[in-house]
């Protein structure tokens, strides 16, 4: 698990030894470098890959140079030493990509989209499930390697099931069940190659389950949730089920479970955000009236949402802000005294959000809701001091 601490403070103290803070920054310092190397690398894998798929625009070329880069990095790794075992890396990778994005490519432009898409949810699932098994094998130097080809592949399989989908017009109920095996599949792969930046990517098709999403139009970046409400129940049982599980796994998956349930976390509240916002119409996204059923008589459309909203639970843009405010202080002391770091910042961060909005969308001419607020922060402050001694002392007992 990890902490903030400040190791000179503990070197003063007498709690840790001097060596010993050395250790511990020195290995805090040696975790950031390598995330950031790794990093780099990535990007430049994927530019690459990308770019000569781009530039060459055909088929063939692209499986020649893709072949001849695969060529190229095989032979480093075989042959060289580990100084420049990164050079063979980057080089298979590259050339590994252009072959799975090329074919890719290629064979929705030969097939089509339905049949073409349905080629490569097979093609990708056989593609990973053979990497899976070499990568499992642990061939030396070749971790890096064999672990990227299988997101490829993986990546080659969910966007084939995807491109089908869309193909196909497929509808209903089979469409957030699609959503949640691309989540159930991307969770797994970034656990069985223990990489959390994947494992935290499984959030996005998890929360497109209920139309959750964004979007980029013209130099802007949007969040929508068309159900708040449920959304925010999903992503808060998903939240409640990694706690759960948490104590019963071991570190390794642990840590998967923690980065799922802090994205979670972030997403419901961005979920929070818009509710304080607009309210919500609990099921209207999903079973109330739709636009385009009615797109030829707008009147008729304006009459059936109005009855649909009578009958349906509504929930104001205010109690949304004041439910907000509470949960986001319990989930801050809570995360404070179980050192859950991730949430515990989230939450902070969510805080700060919170406050600016509503003190420029809902309050910025009502001094009386700030006179209101600021009187009840304070006995509240009191109520958690007093709550954080009692647990203290708890945990001092138990000590």
């Amino acid at each position: 698990m990890g902490h903030v601490i400040q190791t000179e403070a503990l070197v003063k103290e007498g709690v840790i030894t001097s060596d010993q803070g050395n250790i511990i920054a020195r290995r805090s310092r040696q975790v950031m470098v390598s995330l950031v190397i790794n990093a780099v690398l990535c990007f430049g894998i994927i530019a690459a890959a990308a770019g000569f798929i781009g530039l060459l625009a055909d088929a063939l070329a692209v499986a020649i140079v893709g072949g001849l880069f695969l060529a190229i990095g095989a032979t480093i790794l075989v042959k060289a030493t580990d100084v420049y075992r990164m050079f063979g890396t980057a080089s298979a990778l590259i050339g590994a990509g252009m072959l799975t994005g090329g074919a890719s490519i290629e064979i929705l432009d030969v097939f089509g989209e339905q049949s073409g898409g349905l080629a490569l949810l097979v093609l990708g699932l056989i593609g990973a499930a053979v990497t899976a098994l070499i990568h499992r094998k642990g061939v030396e130097n070749t971790g890096f390697l064999t672990g990227s080809i299988l997101l490829m592949t993986a990546a080659m399989h969910i966007g084939g099931l995807y491109v089908w989908a869309g193909a196909a017009e497929v509808s209903g109920f089979a469409v957030p069940m699609i959503h949640l095996y691309a989540a159930v599949v991307i969770f797994g792969t970034g656990v069985f190659i223990d990489v959390r930046l994947i494992t935290a990517l499984a959030i996005v098709p998890f929360a497109q389950m209920l139309d959750t999403g964004t979007f980029y139009w013209h130099a802007m970046y949007a969040f929508y949730s068309p159900e708040t409400t449920l959304s925010i129940v999903q992503l808060s049982v998903a939240m409640a089920a990694c706690v759960a599980v948490a104590g019963l796994l071991t570190d390794r998956f642990r840590r998967h479970t923690h980065i799922f349930g802090i994205m979670a976390f972030i997403v419901a509240n961005l979920c929070f955000l818009v509710g304080s916002l607009w309210g919500d119409v609990v099921g209207s996204h999903i079973w109330g009236p739709g636009y385009r059923d009615y797109s030829d008589d707008y009147q008729t459309f304006s009459d059936v949402k109005s009855a649909f909203e009578a009958s349906a639970l509504v929930i104001s843009e205010h109690v949304y802000s004041i439910v907000w405010a509470i949960l986001l202080i319990a989930a801050a002391f809570w995360s404070a005294n179980t050192n859950r770091r991730g949430i515990f910042n989230a939450a902070k961060t969510f805080g700060g959000i919170h406050a600016y909005t509503q003190a420029f969308e809902t309050f910025y001419d009502e001094p009386l809701a700030y006179v209101i607020g600021g009187l009840a922060a304070i006995p509240l402050a009191w109520g958690l001091w007093r709550l954080n001694d009692q647990f203290e002392a708890r945990n001092a007992l138990a000590a």
